[in-house]
Order: C-alpha cells, then structure tokens, then sequence
C-alpha cells in the first residue's frame, strides 16, 4: 500500500552480462517491463555504436513490412490479429525472417510490375479500341482525298465538287486547307492526299491542345475529336481518369513534324491507324482479340497476387512483433559499454526495490536460454541523481494518476495525489453536477465500458476523442454514481424531485385559498411539522416558485465554502507527511504550522460560523435565536478581519453568537496576522544562521531541503539527493517572499475559487428546469392520438438536447472546473510535481507506440 500513496523506492544499480547471454537477458527484461536503462554512451554518435548493424537490418525488415501492410490494406484484407505476443526471437533467427520478407517483398514488386506492364498494355489496346471506332466516323463524314485536273482553267470548278462533297460543317477549314494547292495543281491526273495521326489524351488537356495546334499550325490543320464515355484506368495509380479520341488532318512533313510534337508535349498518345476501312477493321478484330486475352492473364495474376497477400496477412501482426522486439532489444544494448575485454557488456539502470529479486529471476532465465554458464551480476550503486518517480497503477488507477501526471510527474516519494483524487474528483464534480437522471446517464454509459471493456480494447481505433472517453471509463463512472447521490440530496432528477417518504411540510390553507392564489407562503412555525425529511431535500421545494432558488442559493454556497476549506486544509496536512517522511524540520515548524493555524483562523473558523448559526438559530426558537435575528456569516467574516465594530442588532436580538465572539475573533485575526512574518522571515533567517555557523558560502547537498523549501530526493528514505550549489541567500529570501505571497492571497482567492462549486450546480439545475418547461411540457400537455405523436417527437428533440447539452457539455464543463480545483486550490498546497517519470524497457509499451505510429502514417 505505501507505493499507493507515495512513489516507488527506486535503487540504480549495475548490470555486468555475458556478450553471449546480453540478448537473451536484455529480452526477459523487455517483457518485465521494470528496468530503466541509462545510456552509458551519450558522447558516442549513433552509427558508431556497436549494434548499430543489427538496428539497420530491423529497420529493413520494417520496411519490407510496411511495404507487405501497404499492398494489403489496398486490396482490403483482414489481417489476423490473435492478441498474443510473441517472444523475441533469437540473433539467429533473424536471417530466416530477413530471408522471409525479402522473398515475399520480391514477389510481390515481381507481380505488381507484371500487373503494371499488363494494365498499360492494356489500356493502349482499349485506347486503339477507341481511336479505330471513333475514326471510322470521322473518315465516315469527310473526303480525305482531292483530284486534280488536266488544265488549270478547270481547277476552280474541280474544287467546288470537292468541297460540296465535304461536310457543310467543315467547308472553311478544308477550303482553307486546300485551296492553294488545288489551285497551283498542274499535271493531269495527279491525285493530292492528305496526311493525318490519330491518338488519345486527357480530356481537361484538350482545349489548350487545340489552341495551341491552330496558334503553331497558323489554322492549316483539321481536328476532329470525341469523347471517350467510359473512364480508363491510369496503371500507374489506379486512377480513373477521362480522355478523348482526337484525329488531325494536315499536309506536309513538315506539319507533320510539328503535329507530333505539339501532342508530346502534351503528353497525348499516339497509335497507328490505317486509311483503308479493310484495314481498319481487320486491325479492330485483332485488338478485341488481344484485349479478351489481356482479361484473362490479367485475371490470373491478381488470383496470385491476392493468394501472396493473404498468406502474408496472417502473420504479419507476428512479424511486427518479434522485428520490434529484435529492434528494441539492440537498440538498449547500444546504451551498454563493453568492458576492456570485448566479454562483458556493463550497463546502468534504475530498478524498483520491490521487484529486486523478480528482476533477478528474469536474469537467470535468460542466461539459461542463452546457455552461458557465467550468471548475470546486479549491483546496487550508490548516488546522488534524483530517481525517477514510478507509481504502480492499474487499469482503475491509471486514469486518476493521468490526471495528476498531467500536472507534473511527482517528486521522487513525494505524496501521491491521486489515491484520494479517486474520491474527491468525482464527489467534487458531483457536487456541480448533482442530477439523479443526468448521473444515471453517464453512470450508465462508463459502466457499458467497463464492461465491454475487452472487446473495446481490442478494436484499437484510432479515434482520439473515444479513446480519451475509453481512458477515462472509471472516472467517467464514478462521476456518474456520486452525481446520482448527490442528486438525491438535491432531490433533483431532470429537473423535478421525488416524494419518496411524504413532505415534511402541512398546507394549512382551504382548497378556495389555494386555487384563488397564485402564490401563497407556509410558515414554518405553523406548517412544518419540525423533523427534517429524512434523506435530502424535502420536496415540497420544487414547487416553491418564488424563493427556491434563494434557499437553493444560500444551501449550495455554504457547502461549497465547506467543502473548500476542508479540501484546503486537508492539502496542507498532506504538506506535514512530506515534511515529516524527508525530516525537513525547518519547513515542518516554520512553514507548515503557520500555513496550518492561518487557515484555521480565518477560514475554518468562518465555516464553524456557519455550523453554529445552522444549530443556535430556527424560525421556531424565540429571541434572540429566532430567524430574524440570525446573523449575515459574510457581514460578520469581513467585520472580523477588518476589526469594524458590528452593526446594532435588531430589537431583542444579540450582536454575537455566542458568549466571547469578539475576543475570539479579535484573538484569531491577531494570530493569523503573526503567522505571516514567520512563514516569510523565520525559514530564510535560519539558513543564514546556520550558513554563518558553518562558515560555508555556500553549502552544498546537507540542508538542500532546508534552502529550497522543497521537497527532498534524498535521505534514508531515498536513492540519493541532488548533489549541486544551492541558492544564493537573495534567491531564498525572494523565492520565499513569493511562497509567502502566494498562500496568503492564494487562501482568500482559492476559497472564493470553490463557489463555483455553487454558481455550476445552480446553472446546471436551472438548465434542466428550462428544457422541462419550454420543451417537454410542451408534448405532456398534448391529448389524444395527435399528442402522442407530438410528445414523441417533443421527446426525443428533448432527449438530445439533455443528453447533447447537460450531460456532455455541462459534464465537460463541470469536469474541468473540478480539475482545476484539484490543481491549483488543492495541489498547489503540497505538491511540486518537479520529478520525471519512470520509462522502464518494456516490449508491451513499445509495440502499442509502433503500432500507433503505423496507423497514423
């Protein structure tokens, strides 16, 4: 139990291993989980290390993994994840699993360029497919050939037959095209034709292409171009992208030269297509042949593919273990230093006293498995660093000492915070959140968690949002029963109360009275039968319209100053057990006892008050202890501290409580105002002294405590203190006199602080009371078959907006005042929080950070 409440006893000790047993033992150390090595070589460079071969070949092998993970998400199969962890395989073992991976990376690239070549093989088959179906049209609509005539006075009149056989659509661009020629065209019987390619590119490049054939081509080309309908696939990516099938007519090599490079500049493909419609179709029939074939083989090699895939999924959760494990294992024997005869490998580390012998076993298992016949030696060394701080916690703890570490990682065996936060966080949140309803809502859901907890775990989804709810499932719970209790103290459940054992309270007045009046008031003289109700509010207040938030409020705000001074004073106590466990007399006599009596005069004392005026006073006491002469414990706190004499009371009505008040407060105040120069004076004054009689500027590692006012690593207790130069007398008297500062106006500010406890359950309260009024009472007051209807709509817009706005939103917002009323108001009292945390060699750790770093990527 005590490392529940402080952190664990923690030794350095040295580890002297065989070279030959190192792996095997630094492997049984892996899956403990309980040594944290240091690097005895931080001045060496990383690829000078000894085992820095060995990480390489791990970092290949993950490599070809990621590589194996890739190509199997992309085809969608389920990789066989079974929960185990495998053991570390052997040194020897690695060049099997090397031999593995590189076959299957091989084969694998091996088939996907097959596949690659195929699908580009392909796609230039269904692009000719096209191009052949989409020039047949074109040479469909146009004549591509001119004649000439015999006598040029006969020229002009050829040419206008051939253009009355062209398109009327293209009669400019063939004019234009062949006008010039036709007309120089001299011998008879000579025939002109006209040159063309064919080719496909992507249709968002077309418009510039054309523009760029008619600007560079000065308009003496002829486009034609379709759209191909059905998109293609890009072998590359996997992409589906859209193109067109375009055909240009032209005349001349030079044209031709410059047709061509215009489209491979623009990346369009071009493919050979014959002029003869013979031709054409002949060469259609044999790429629909070839591309029927292409299906086929292709079909095949994705069979192959997937069957390599599969195979491989089924083990590759496995190989990542044990590569991860290979990796860590040499990674941590690069912290190790070799000893003078390359044998032994020497290395540091911090290990739990506890587990001393545990640690030992895990040695000499693995100097067994290794087969070495010299044992492992562990040494316990000596020194004066500051141990890490390591809390054992489980999977109900670990979530409250999240919250602690949050705010810093302990002091080594500094008080641990978080066994009491296990109580006080979910009381204090319940305190704002107080809803029968509501807490049974969140009670609910963190009990489900917990109880799916397995196979929730095991689904490892990388939402961060579900995974902070998940964490916190315990918290989540707990915050969800107290909020219930402390609801029924409110007798609150969504906004109504429950009359569970009768009201407390008698109507004296007639039905006539009641039903005439709209509001009415019941003295509690005469209407109350004078015993409380027995469990929580009565309630009778729930339809106390006019003054139930006035009782509410002054309910609510003093127990919210109640609880703050109890949680105040109790982090001051826990500052004695830190004092007292590092001997720190000074800081227990000088700064704990004044911290003490300072809160308890002033602030304990004003909640006394109100436990008193609670008692002495009632409605049913005569003078001067009846309800009107009950004093105002605020007026009465503020008179007190500022020494103002008290306002004159009313008729038969006394000033004080109780016999002596003045005194006693006069005294208090007094006292409290002494304690200030101590905290401030007396601390620095002593280590001055105890500086001068020493003779010693300055003095180092013994009264290290005493100077800093903090919280001691050192001393029996301990693994060693901080051995360096301490402060400089100004640097204590300032760091003091901010100390000092701080606690003084930090007790009046905190105590104001825990009213949020009241204005949050006041709001909390009141939102829940709107959305009853003005959402479900709507549907309530609806009749008939048509109100059923509306209640059921009604009831579901209000269903969400509870669970949507009152249980998330104010949850969260209650969750995180009652944080800050633990870090600031509770923890400021005792906790530094300046230690560093324990990060054992543990496998479990480093496979579940792997993982979560591939999911990432």
């Amino acid at each position: 139990m005590g490392s529940l409440f402080r952190s664990e006893e923690m030794a350095l000790c040295q580890l002297f291993l065989q070279s030959e047993a190192a792996y095997a033992c630094v492997s049984e150390l892996g899956e403990l989980g309980l040594v944290q090595f240091r690097d005895l070589n931080p001045d060496v460079n990383a690829f000078q290390r000894k085992f820095v071969n060995e990480v390489r070949r791990c970092d290949e092998m993950e490599r070809k993994l990621r590589y194996l993970e890739k190509e199997i998400k992309k085809d969608g199969i389920p990789m066989l994840d079974t929960g185990e962890s495998p053991e570390a395989p052997q040194p020897r073992e690695m060049i099997d699993l090397e031999a593995t991976f590189e076959k299957l990376e091989n084969e694998l690239r091996e088939v996907n360029q097959n596949a690659e070549a195929l699908k580009r093989n392909f796609l230039e088959l269904t692009e000719l497919k096209h191009i052949l179906r989409k020039t047949q049209v074109f040479f469909d609509e146009s004549v591509p050939t001119v004649y000439k005539s015999s006598a040029p006075s006969h020229s002009s009149n050829k040419y206008r037959r051939l253009l009355q056989m062209a398109d009327n659509q293209n009669e400019d661009e063939q004019a234009q095209l062949l006008g010039e020629e036709a007309v120089r065209a001299s011998q008879p019987g000579q025939n002109l034709k006209l040159g063309f390619v064919a080719g496909v590119i992507l249709r968002e490049r077309l418009p510039p292409f054309e523009r760029m054939l008619w600007r560079a081509c000065r308009g003496n080309v002829f486009l034609r171009q379709a759209m191909i309908e059905t998109p293609l696939e890009d072998p590359t990516n996997g992409d589906q992208v859209h193109k067109s099938v375009f055909i240009i007519f032209f005349q001349g090599d030079q044209l031709k030269t410059r047709v061509k490079k215009i489209c491979e500049g623009f990346r369009a493909t071009l493919y050979p297509c014959p002029e003869a419609p013979a031709d054409r179709r002949e060469m259609a029939m044999g790429v629909m042949t070839r591309i029927e074939d292409l299906n086929t083989v292709l079909g095949q090699t994705q069979d192959h593919r997937h069957r390599v895939l599969v195979a491989a999924a089924k083990n590759l959760k496995n190989w990542f273990v044990k590569v991860r494990k290979i990796k860590a294992i040499y990674h941590t024997l690069n912290l190790f230093n070799l000893d003078v005869t390359q044998k032994c490998l020497i290395a540091e580390c911090w290990v739990p006293l506890l587990d001393f012998e545990t640690i030992q076993l895990a040695l000499r298992r693995g100097t067994e498995r290794s087969g070495s016949s010299v044992p492992p030696i562990l040494n316990r060394m000596q020194t004066f660093e500051n141990p890490p701080t390591y809390n054992r916690t489980n999977k109900f703890t670990k979530a409250f000492q999240a919250l602690i570490d949050a705010y810093g990682v302990a002091s080594y065996r500094e008080m641990n915070p978080a066994p009491y936060t296990i109580i006080t966080f979910p009381f204090l949140f319940a305190v704002m959140f107080g809803d029968l309803g509501h807490g049974a809502i969140m009670a609910l859901f963190g009990l489900w968690m917990i109880r799916k907890e397995k196979g929730l775990a095991a689904q490892k989804t990388d939402n961060e949002i579900w995974n902070i709810f998940f964490g916190g499932r315990y918290i989540i719970f707990l915050m969800g029963v107290f909020s219930m209790y402390t609801g029924l103290i409110y007798n609150d459940i969504f906004s109504k109360s429950l009359n569970i054992f009768g009201s407390h309270w008698q109507m004296s007045y007639n039905k006539s009275t009641v039903m005439e009046n709209k509001y009415l008031q019941l003295s509690p003289k005469e209407d109350y039968e004078g015993t409380p109700y027995p469990f929580g509010m009565d309630p009778i207040w729930q339809v106390a319209g006019s003054n139930k938030i006035i009782f509410h409020n002054a309910y609510k705000m003093k127990i919210s100053i109640i609880f703050g001074v109890i949680h105040m004073v109790f982090g001051v106590v826990m500052s004695w057990h830190n004092h007292t466990y590092f001997r720190n007399r000074i800081s227990m006599i000088y700064e704990f006892i004044p911290q003490l009596v300072f809160l308890l005069l002033l602030f304990f004392y004003m909640v006394l008050l109100m436990f008193i005026k609670w008692i002495k006073f009632a409605a049913t006491n005569p003078k001067p202890y009846s309800e009107a002469c009950a004093p105002s414990i605020l007026i009465t706190f503020i008179d007190m501290v500022l020494f103002n004499k008290p306002k004159e009371p009313v008729k038969d009505c006394e000033v004080y409580m109780f016999f002596g008040q003045h005194f006693v407060q006069v005294l208090f105040v007094l006292l409290a105002l002494c304690c200030i120069p101590i905290m401030l004076l007396a601390k620095p004054m002593l280590i001055m002294q105890a500086r001068k009689l020493a003779n010693v500027q300055p003095i180092a590692g013994a009264s290290s405590d005493a100077e800093t006012g903090g919280v001691s690593n050192g001393g029996p207790h301990g693994g060693g203190g901080p051995h360096e130069e301490e402060e400089e007398m100004s640097e204590i008297f300032i760091h003091q006199s901010i100390h000092t500062i701080e606690y003084v106006l930090g007790s009046v500010s905190h105590t104001a602080s825990y009213l949020r406890l009241w204005a949050l359950s006041l709001a909390h309260a009141q939102l829940a009371e709107v959305l009853w009024t003005m959402v479900l009472s709507i549907g309530l007051k609806q009749e008939g078959w048509f109100g059923g209807v509306i209640l059921t709509c009604v009831f579901a817009f209000w269903a969400i907006l509870t669970v949507g706005i009152l249980v998330l939103m104010e949850g969260l917002s209650a969750f995180l005042h009652t944080l800050r009323l633990h870090w600031v108001e509770f923890q400021s009292k005792f906790y530094k929080g300046q230690g560093y945390a324990f990060q054992p060699f543990s496998f479990d750790a480093i496979i579940e950070n792997g993982s979560a770093a591939t999911e990432v990527e």
